[in-house]
């Protein structure tokens, strides 16, 4: 049997195409696990996306799983300015969907602290939605515990779950 070639960790821009099409795969997976593609919805899907949407100057990271040229995971890494100053935030962590299980979710968030570390960072920070249980067991398992919803996500998203890692 031929060996399965490691995947390859890339650091890319934000605005790369391949990161873009995985953000893509992950708000269309969102939109019908949170059932907000009804016109009924529109007001308040479009708060929810101005408080996920990410000023490409702020982010730090980005991180994709590239497996025999296919982007398989992606997550990225960000400063945001919070009441407590700048933060080190998680974002828009998204693995394929046919290759969720197999540890690639891990191997990204383990890239993403990695780098965090190395920038000096004292925490990690990160949403996550209630309807998320696996990102919830994920970030768990990594030694995340759970932090008040903060900004931006506490007025229109008040079900956030939200989670810190703290660096030392």
């Amino acid at each position: 049997m031929p060996e399965k070639p490691e995947l390859d960790i890339q650091h890319v821009a934000w605005s790369d195409p391949r990161a873009i099409a995985l953000r893509d795969v992950m708000d269309a997976e969102m939109e019908v696990r949170y059932g907000l593609s009804s016109p009924a919805d529109a007001e308040l899907s479009e708060a929810i996306h101005r408080a996920l949407a990410v000023d490409e100057s702020t982010v730090v990271d980005t991180v994709l799983l590239v497996d025999d040229g296919v982007p398989v995971a992606h997550a990225g890494l960000r400063m945001l300015q919070t009441d407590s100053g700048a933060e080190w935030e998680v974002k828009r962590v998204i693995v394929d969907g046919r290759r969720r299980g197999r540890g690639l979710g891990r191997a990204l968030m383990n890239e993403i602290i990695g780098i965090a570390r190395q920038g000096g960072a004292r925490r990690l920070i990160l949403q996550a939605g209630d309807r998320q249980p696996e990102a919830v067991g994920l970030y768990s398992s990594l030694g995340f515990t759970p932090i008040p919803v903060y900004a931006p996500y506490a007025e229109h998203m008040p079900q956030s779950l939200c989670f810190e890692l703290i660096l030392h």
